[in-house]
């Protein structure tokens, strides 16, 4: 296997074509707990990438799960990341990038699946699609809150790493994230939410 990264919860792999994401032990924690976490985790973000396929999402196709050994063998995508396309793009094609993004995260939603680290460094774009990808810390939900706070996250992070284009990004994104369900609920959440973050700020 050849070794493409390395990050604080799991190390990827290139192995025959396919990509191999592997949960790494943390040697902080109770060897029990880690063994248990690991199984967990790596279950759920199969299931996550499983069911988000199936909602008409794109993200990688998953070809097997390993629990014993804490791997997901999912499709290995040859893109760029979309912070890096976004950087590069002109307004019109930040729109139509955006547009995507948007469509996609209201099929997530639509499906009561949250990815809790929303950043356009955890997209990829590859033929002209944009992936979504890393749903290590992902969720199902039913919950108007969840959804709420991941478009948060969503919205901080691309204002830190798109600050001249934010407005472009977000106004084109939440433009095709209309067809998410309870919308009027969703936004007055993160609105809610983002006055809570500014009271505690100020205080």
């Amino acid at each position: 296997m050849e070794l493409l990264a390395k990050g604080a919860e799991a190390n990827l792999y290139l192995e025959d074509g396919r990509l191999v994401k592997e949960r790494i032990s943390k040697k902080y924690r109770v060897a029990e707990l880690d063994l248990r976490l690991r199984k967990i985790r790596t279950q759920r973000e199969a299931k996550l990438l499983e069911n988000a396929k199936r909602a008409g999402m794109t993200v990688p196709r998953v070809f097997k799960t390993d629990i014993r050994n804490y791997k997901i063998y999912m499709e290995y995508i040859r893109g760029r990341p979309l912070k890096d396309v976004l950087e590069s793009a002109d307004e019109q094609e930040v729109k139509n990038l955006s547009g995507k993004i948007g469509r996609a995260l209201s099929v997530m939603h639509n499906a009561n699946i949250i990815h809790n680290d929303l950043t356009s460094s955890n997209m990829l774009y590859a033929d002209g699609e944009v992936y979504y990808i890393d749903f290590g810390l992902g969720a199902t939900t039913t919950r108007i809150e969840d959804k709420a706070m991941d478009l948060v996250v969503f919205k901080r992070s691309l204002q830190v790493a798109h600050g001249d284009k934010f407005r472009i990004i977000w106004a084109s994104l939440m433009d095709s994230y209309k067809s998410v369900k309870h919308l009027s609920e969703i936004l007055a959440r993160v609105d809610v939410i983002e006055r809570r973050a500014r009271y505690m700020e100020a205080s």
